[in-house]
């Protein structure tokens, strides 16, 4: 490191008392993740917030509400989202010129605090006990949002002017729908290369999955269940949950046919699944179901994508194997199973070679907690602007992506400030200019 790198790195840890507090004052916020039609919640108080303090660092700010518009049509997002009271923000700091332009990105929502009985203290009352913050938001994604506006406002509290542009962007909905990242897109936000500041693990993903969501409804005959029933060719009644589950098997032997498939392994991922995760049948406990719907999380790789990382293929494929499925049964090949969608969570994955894994790499080692290249086997926004925006992201930050969504949720504190010293040295060493590169 040279001896500006190591200015930042000793300015950070001798602020590391204020890191945990701005981190701490992001938790206090509720920003619980939503349903479509919930009211807003704390949102645009935090971005307020992020903004009057970057602001106040020599930032650009930019802070605004998107229209319903901005991101119809998006697969990721259901019909008709709007995003009253919940705002995005970026925050520019321009460089001086001829060098690469990051983005820093990273969601304020949190997911829901049930059950709130289990937590040892309020999780919306941020607590540093033995060396962890703990509150709902602590490691996903709070923490990471808090070491990289830290980071920014230490390099602008030096006075170190990269050459290129460093933009901070903090979104909403990422628990939800993703819709943040997309009406950001929409705005225009864009740059050389991004970090997201997910619970990595001081690990540098460079790939995630995508998922769909579809849910089966198959039908079948009411009757008496305390009566014997005829042939349902004779009016006899048939059993919903019973042909529902002929389709669930269908299902599970397609996953495991996945398995065996060379479009279904990933070097940093694990192979695609599909995954029953709700089931509704039946009205009555003395009639047989006249129908059930089963719903699943259908995780893909980057290599069962479309060019746009969509999971098109993935789509017909699975209609196609419920509707072979069904013909084998003689009461499904007249009742066809009906394969609903909701939103599609795209796959993306960013190549190794790109600059800003290097820079990565050798930023976090250098703050002393080397990482590796990995992938998140979940989502990420990143995934949005690398393939809507063309802005290669990668995601690194603080804590392990296990503690994301637990009760009691925390980050180490140490981890925070690590993290803000390894982004503070990738933006310094990706923003420079060809010439001084």
């Amino acid at each position: 490191m040279n001896e500006l790198e190591q200015r930042v790195l000793a300015e950070i840890e001798a602020g590391s008392d204020e890191l945990v507090a701005l981190a701490g004052d992001l938790i206090r916020f509720d920003t619980t993740a939503r349903e479509p039609d919930d009211p807003a919640r704390d949102e645009a108080a935090l971005q307020r917030y992020l903004g009057d303090r970057l602001g106040a660092a020599g930032a650009e700010i930019d802070i605004w509400e998107p229209a319903p518009e901005d991101v119809a049509g998006s697969r990721l997002v259901p019909p008709g989202l709007a995003f009253d009271g919940r705002p995005q923000l970026l925050a520019r700091f321009a460089g001086a010129g001829h060098g690469r332009s990051l983005l820093l990105n990273g969601h304020i929502d949190a997911v829901s605090v049930e059950p709130r009985n289990r937590w040892t203290s309020d999780p919306h009352s941020p607590v540093v006990r033995d060396g962890r913050l703990y509150g709902r938001g602590s490691v996903d994604m709070k923490g990471g949002v808090a070491a990289m506006t830290f980071a920014a406002e230490t390099l602008a509290r030096l006075g170190v002017r990269l050459d290129g542009d460093l933009l901070v962007n903090t979104v909403t909905d990422e628990e939800s729908t993703g819709a943040g990242g997309v009406a950001s897109v929409a705005h225009g936000v864009r740059a050389d290369a991004g970090i997201v500041t997910e619970p990595s693990g001081f690990d540098v993903w460079v790939a995630c999955r995508g998922s769909l969501m579809p849910t089966i409804t198959v039908a079948g005959r009411p009757g008496h269940a305390g009566l014997p029933q005829p042939h349902w060719r004779e009016g006899g009644a048939v059993n919903a949950i019973e042909k529902a589950a002929l389709v669930q098997e269908a299902l599970r032997r397609l996953q495991e046919d996945w398995r065996a498939r060379a479009d279904n392994r990933h070097p940093y991922l694990s192979p695609g699944e599909i995954v029953p995760t709700l089931i509704a049948g039946g009205e009555w406990i003395v009639s047989y179901p006249a129908s059930c719907s089963i719903s699943y999380h259908v995780a893909y790789l980057p290599g069962q994508a479309d060019e746009g990382g969509w999971g098109n293929a993935v789509e017909r494929e699975l209609e196609e194997h419920v509707a072979r499925a069904a013909q084998a049964d003689p009461w499904l090949a007249e009742h066809a199973p009906q394969v609903s969608w909701s939103t599609d969570v795209p796959a993306a994955e960013v190549s190794e070679d790109e600059p800003i894994v290097e820079a990565m790499l050798a930023a976090t080692a250098a703050a002393g907690r080397p990482g590796r290249v990995a992938g998140m086997n979940s989502w990420h926004d990143g995934a949005t602007y690398t393939l809507l925006a063309g802005t290669p992201c990668i995601c690194f930050g603080p804590g392990p992506i296990e503690a994301a969504h637990t009760v009691d949720e925390s980050v180490a504190v140490r981890d925070l400030v690590d993290c803000a010293k390894a982004v503070a040295l990738a933006a310094i060493r990706f923003c420079r200019s060809a010439a001084r590169a």
